[in-house]
């Protein structure tokens, strides 16, 4: 009796260990944190988490938490359980004693962000993907006023056709850079340049609109694109599903090379499972070299017949230099933050699930 007794405790401290190794805390984590304006989800869960994707777990959050989550407004209290044996963060939504005789009372009722708007801001109105063909059917500038070349705010423009209640408010672009996918060379999509805003003063054909924003100049031909009602700027961290391997296509900025905060675009999105805040961990991918000493034999050319390398070629194994979340996503094409990096990051560096 004795013996099932002491088995059972066994299993139970393995299983509570198990849990609490499958989320893994910072050596000096707080035991509580009071959440202040500024804070973003992202960098609060670093406080807590070795891996920040992990929040979930550590909030006990089930699939439908993570779609619509409660979210967490500066003055908030954030209190770490470790009693059960697997971490679990609790919310104590009143006034924070920071000091004795001194209270911080929770002015500020905008909810935190999960990343910093003012980086990933233009990102989410702009670039806009286009599926091939689609921006060549969409409504375009055919005239200013007095044949002008150059059309700025405060321009009225004749667009070919907007029919009554297809929207008022539109955004102008012109087709971009053409992404492909870097294993297959197939063509994603291709990003639109984001000129400026039309309001539509008179539906028809044509139709009369006023120009009240310009980015860049904008000119005869550049095309119509109804403004989206608003963006998904608010998600949870979290780790997919399934298992993602993709590459990146596009680093933006004007850089060569991708650090922390950085904007990048990968060739995979809404058909292959990725959703806005999903986070993937980049790695370096590993380039394909000759064997210095390869003897061809018939066993080793049927392995690397099956691995779809030239006899004698070996594909280095990828190295893992830092980690992005995902923040938008089309149905090929998806585009993410840069959060961390041991090394810089290139384009056609590989993100896979962590």
């Amino acid at each position: 009796m004795n013996k099932h007794i002491i088995t059972l405790l066994v299993l139970t401290c393995l299983s509570l260990n198990a849990n609490a190794e499958d989320i893994q805390l910072q050596k000096n984590h707080p035991d509580s944190y009071v959440v202040v304006k500024g804070d973003t989800l992202w960098a609060i869960s670093g406080k807590f988490l070795r891996d920040p994707w992990q929040w979930p777990k550590i909030w006990k959050m089930n699939r439908a938490e993570i779609k619509n989550p409660h979210w967490i407004y500066p003055g908030d209290v954030l209190v770490l359980d470790t009693s059960s044996g697997a971490p679990q963060l609790k919310l104590l939504r009143e006034t924070a004693i920071l000091e004795p005789g001194i209270r911080e009372e929770p002015l500020e009722k905008e909810a935190i962000q999960t990343i910093s708007p003012s980086v990933i801001g233009p990102f989410l109105t702009q670039p806009l993907l286009i599926e091939n063909g689609k921006l060549d059917s969409a409504p375009r500038i055919i005239a200013g006023p007095d044949n002008r070349l150059v059309l700025t705010p405060g321009s009225r423009v004749y667009i070919n056709n907007i029919n009554e209640g297809e929207g008022l408010h539109w955004d102008i672009y012109r087709p971009g850079e053409v992404l492909r996918d870097p294993d297959t060379n197939e063509v994603l999509g291709t990003e639109a340049i984001y000129l400026g805003d039309v309001n539509i003063a008179r539906y028809g054909t044509p139709a009369t609109g006023d120009i009240v924003k310009a980015k860049e100049e904008i000119f005869t031909k550049d095309r119509l694109v109804i403004a989206p009602d608003e963006f998904i700027s608010s998600f949870v961290p979290h780790a997919p599903d399934t298992q993602i391997n993709g590459r990146i296509i596009r680093i933006y900025g004007g850089v060569a090379e991708g650090g922390p905060n950085t904007v990048v675009s990968i060739n995979r999105g809404k058909n292959d499972g990725l959703e806005e805040g999903h986070v993937l961990a980049i790695k370096r991918y590993g380039r394909v070299i000759i064997d210095p000493e390869y003897k061809a034999t018939s066993s080793k050319d049927r392995q690397q017949a099956q691995s779809s390398l030239e006899p004698g070629k070996i594909k280095l194994p990828d190295e893992r230099v830092g980690l992005l979340m995902v923040f938008r996503t089309f149905d090929r094409v998806s585009y993410g933050l840069i959060m961390s990096t041991t090394d810089a990051v290139y384009t056609l560096d590989s993100v896979q699930t962590p």
